[in-house]
């Protein structure tokens, strides 16, 4: 059997010695971006073919209908991460094109971000470390966490996974999500409630959806005004399902408690601007990003490739015979 060809286009998970020395075990032609490259559409396209790639492994760019229009070779797409908004599933459908995708590995690496979040604004704990870098001895602890109310938007994997977290410190956890969770969320001590009512409510408010038209700005200017003065935002999904020029600028004029963001409108992003904002706290997606998760998405998007290996195999037994 010839050897096929796989070229992977994420940048983190070429450069993880442990998910190379695994792909290497599968005894594939491997391409990969090693030197760190975030590609547009066009590089992409190049990447792929320049291997003449059967195979792709696909983080965060962008495999779309004119990427598979100019990369015929693809039959495979392998989604190392859990969204997939960056894919267009339908001209993939129409193509012909396969995706292997395991939905939720990265959820304990992003509910542990925004528990980092929480932690670091109501206990004070990131406000403090900067004046003590200051040489300012000021001693204000916060609010504790437990007891908090908290609201998850989203109760997939990883929202889910959050009120699992959460259950313990006493949380009163409210989700809202387009499915009725009901039965989900009470097995966890949350209660599903209106988006309206959880805006009103919530003291946390914490988003886990994908990128749609739905969702895209789904926190703006109209619920802000919903919203407690005290509330923190916190947003670990995609960068446009906050309005961040709105929420920024509320978190700034004390509008809000504090603006919490892993993702953004364009990455990578400047923050810069904002080093003098102590209640706007900005983090590279590093979300999904924990040793762990780097590995269980990398090892998941390599069983779909060995699986894809294993049925052609099997197929070209059965022609040949």
């Amino acid at each position: 059997m010839k050897r096929i060809s796989v070229a992977v286009a994420s940048s983190s998970f070429s450069q993880s010695q442990q998910l190379r020395a695994a792909l290497t075990r599968l005894a594939v032609q491997v391409t990969a971006n090693e030197r760190g490259l975030k590609f547009s559409e066009e590089e992409l396209i190049a990447f792929l073919n320049r291997s003449e790639a059967e195979v792709a492994i696909i983080g965060l760019e962008p495999f779309s209908k004119r990427v598979m229009d100019q990369c015929p070779s693809v039959q495979l797409v392998c989604k190392y991460g859990v969204g997939i908004d960056n894919l267009d599933l339908k001209a993939m459908q129409d193509s012909g094109v396969a995706l292997g995708w395991t939905a939720g590995v990265n959820r304990r690496s992003v509910s542990e971000l925004v528990l980092a979040f929480a932690f670091g604004h109501f206990r004070n704990v990131f406000a403090s470390v900067h004046k003590m870098r200051d040489g300012k001895w000021v001693k204000e602890g916060g609010r504790q966490v437990s007891n908090l109310t908290v609201g998850i938007v989203g109760f997939g994997n990883i929202g889910s996974d959050l009120a699992a977290l959460l259950k313990p410190l006493g949380c009163k956890i409210l989700i809202h999500d387009l499915l009725d969770k009901t039965r989900e969320a009470s097995l966890l001590g949350a209660q599903q409630v209106s988006y309206e009512e959880l805006l009103h409510t919530s003291q946390l408010i914490t988003f886990h959806v994908p990128s749609t038209e739905l969702t895209r700005h789904m926190y703006g200017q109209a619920q802000l005004k919903q919203s407690s003065k005290e509330v923190l935002i916190c947003n670990t999904s995609r960068g446009d399902i906050v309005d961040f020029h709105a929420v920024c600028t509320a978190a700034r004029n004390g509008d809000i408690g504090g603006f919490a963001a892993d993702v953004f409108p364009h990455e990578p992003f400047d923050g810069s601007h904002f080093s003098a904002c102590p209640n706007i706290y900005l983090s590279p997606h590093i979300g999904g990003n924990s040793k762990e998760s780097v590995l269980a998405m990398g090892m998941a998007a390599i069983e779909h490739l060995a699986s894809y290996i294993r049925k052609k195999a099997g197929a070209e037994r059965f022609v040949h015979e």
